[in-house]
């Protein structure tokens, strides 16, 4: 569904993502974004198109224009799993009443209005569902609607946008190279200390000094990882331990709740972390 901001939404650059995201909007080149969960990529998407609706409609009214659907920048999500379908990225026939109508899918909304459609977690996807994006992708950008024999030329506005942390990676669920090399690549990490308290005391309302000690804990936590622990903490549980210490929980207490436990179910790997967390708030 479209995603419409009615302020900017909070996003803290770490290097030149914002940038290159520009040039390949500017390019209509498509984007991958790859990293860890909960490191940003989906706020960085509601920040770019917010950032880029707003230029568009600037670049309207100084011409003279109208704003509209198909101005650049609303934002459609598509959070993909292993039973997403072609039908319900493109669409389908559906009875109402008497007759039978055709319902548009996020990817044709998307193509038809001008928008970026952003396809979170992609390998999760059926294969033959990703096949799908491929003409839109390349100098044809089209989107075929097989099921009404139709051709669809995207928007001007049109952009695609695809995510998935390689941090999962198997096999099984792996993006095939006849598909990644039809992106822009953007890589994504978790921001280096001071930053990441920057994000969490904005994002939380807690205190810098205590929006630094949880970013401590992130980077330690995150050393775990070559002891066994699957994956480190995203700073997306970093901010809810700071939104429960907000509401008045104990620091190692939201910690636990937010941090270790959600984790993993190990308790060698749990009590790995609660040992982390005692140190930094004892």
């Amino acid at each position: 569904m479209n995603q419409e901001h009615t302020s900017v939404p909070y996003y803290l650059p770490i290097g030149d993502e914002v940038e290159i995201f520009q040039a390949a909007y500017g390019c209509r080149l498509p984007v991958l974004l790859k990293g860890p969960t909960g490191c940003g990529k989906t706020r960085f998407v509601e920040y770019m198109s917010y950032t880029i609706m707003s230029e568009g409609e600037k670049g309207k009214r100084a011409k003279g224009e109208k704003g509209g659907e198909g101005v650049a920048g609303n934002l459609i999500t598509v959070a993909c799993h292993e039973d997403l379908t072609g039908s319900d990225l493109v669409g389908r026939y559906l009875i109402k009443g008497d007759e039978t109508v055709w319902i548009d899918g996020p990817l044709t909304q998307s193509v038809r209005l001008g928008a970026i459609c952003y396809l979170d977690e992609i390998v999760e996807a059926r294969k033959d569902t990703i096949v799908l994006i491929h003409p839109l992708t390349d100098h044809r950008r089209i989107l075929p609607v097989d099921k009404k024999g139709e051709i669809l030329e995207a928007h001007p506005d049109f952009l695609l946008v695809i995510s998935y942390n390689p941090g999962y990676q198997s096999i099984l669920k792996d993006l095939k190279h006849s598909t990644r090399q039809r992106f822009v690549t953007i890589e994504f990490t978790y921001p280096p200390r001071d930053k990441e308290a920057e994000v969490i005391a904005h994002e939380s309302g807690v205190d810098l000094e205590t929006a630094l000690d949880l970013a401590k804990l992130g980077e330690k936590v995150r050393h775990l990882k070559a002891s066994g622990l699957e994956e480190g903490v995203s700073t997306r549980l970093l901010i809810y331990a700071g939104q429960l210490m907000q509401r008045g929980v104990r620091p190692r207490r939201a910690c636990a709740v937010a941090v270790s436990r959600s984790l993993t179910d190990d308790v060698d790997s749990q009590r790995a972390i609660d040992e982390v967390i005692h140190a930094i708030f004892p």
